[in-house]
C-alpha cells in the first residue's frame, strides 16, 4: 500500500480561497506516495478525522508565521500571517510529535515550526541581517542559488550525503534563535540555519529551501522527498 501524505492547503487571501501547488503533489506522488490536501479549519475534530487517515504530514510553504507566536511584536517589514494556518499547523505538529508521525517541513513548514516549539525568527531578513547571500531568487525557481554545509551525523547527512549542496531560496524570513526540541542539520554561507530535525522522531525534518520547485532537476530534492515518503510506509 502507498502511504497517504497529508499536505497543508495553501491559502489565497485575495481570492479567499486555499488551494495546492502541483509540484508539491507531483513530488509526492513520484515519490511513492498518495497527497491528499488537508481541510483548511481551525476544527480539531475534523483535522483530527483528516490526521488519521495519514501517514504522515507536509507542512508546506505559505504566509509568515505571526510573530506572537514567538514572542514579538509584529513589525511594518512582516509579511501577511493567516490565523487559521497557524492554529491548524500547531494542532496537527502536537499530533505529529505525540505519535511520532513522520513529518517534512518546507520553508514556512521549517519556521513555523522553530517557533511553536519554543524559538524565533527573523521577521525580515533584508532589515534585520545583512548578507551578500541571496535568498529571495525570482523565477526559475529550479536554480541553485546559494550554498548550505550538510553537518555530518545528521538525518539530512544520512540522506543526501554531508558538506557543500546548492539549494533554490524563496524567504524573507528564517531561524533566529533554534528551539531547544531541535538540531540544526545544514547551515547557508552566511550563517542561516537551511535544515532542521525534531528530536527523538522517527522523522521529522524541515528545510528552507524548495524540493518541491527543484525536484526534476535535482537528486538532493529526490533523496528528500523519497526519504519522507519511505518513512510513512
Amino acid at each position: 500500500m502507498k502511504p497517504i501524505i497529508g499536505l497543508i492547503p495553501l491559502y489565497d487571501d485575495e481570492k479567499d480561497s486555499y488551494w495546492m501547488l502541483p509540484g508539491y503533489l507531483k513530488a509526492i506522488e513520484k515519490s511513492g506516495g498518495v497527497p491528499i490536501v488537508l481541510p483548511f479549519s481551525q476544527d480539531k475534530e475534523e483535522l483530527a478525522v483528516a490526521y488519521g487517515l495519514c501517514d504522515g504530514i507536509l507542512f508546506t510553504g505559505g504566509h509568515d508565521v505571526n510573530p506572537t507566536i514567538y514572542g514579538q511584536v509584529i513589525s511594518d517589514k512582516c509579511g501577511i500571517s493567516c490565523e487559521t494556518r497557524d492554529v491548524m499547523e500547531g494542532f496537527l505538529l502536537d499530533l505529529c510529535v505525540s505519535d511520532n508521525k513522520p513529518l517534512l517541513g518546507i520553508c514556512r513548514g521549517l519556521q513555523f515550526i522553530n517557533a511553536h516549539l519554543g524559538g524565533t525568527l527573523y521577521q525580515d531578513l533584508p532589515t534585520e541581517y545583512k548578507s551578500d547571500v541571496e535568498h529571495h531568487m525570482k523565477p526559475p525557481y529550479d536554480n541553485v542559488i546559494h550554498n548550505i554545509d550538510v553537518r555530518g551525523n545528521t538525518k539530512l547527512a544520512n540522506i543526501i550525503g554531508a558538506g557543500v549542496h546548492g539549494v533554490n531560496s524563496y524567504h524573507h524570513q528564517a531561524i533566529k534563535e533554534l528551539a531547544d526540541g531541535l538540531d540544526a542539520m545544514a547551515i547557508s554561507e552566511d550563517g542561516l540555519v537551511e535544515s532542521i530535525a525534531i528530536k527523538n522522531q522517527k522523522f521529522a525534518i524541515a528545510v528552507q529551501w524548495h524540493p518541491e520547485f527543484s525536484y526534476d532537476s535535482s537528486d538532493d530534492s529526490k533523496k528528500i522527498m523519497k526519504a519522507f515518503v519511505d518513512s510513512c510506509m
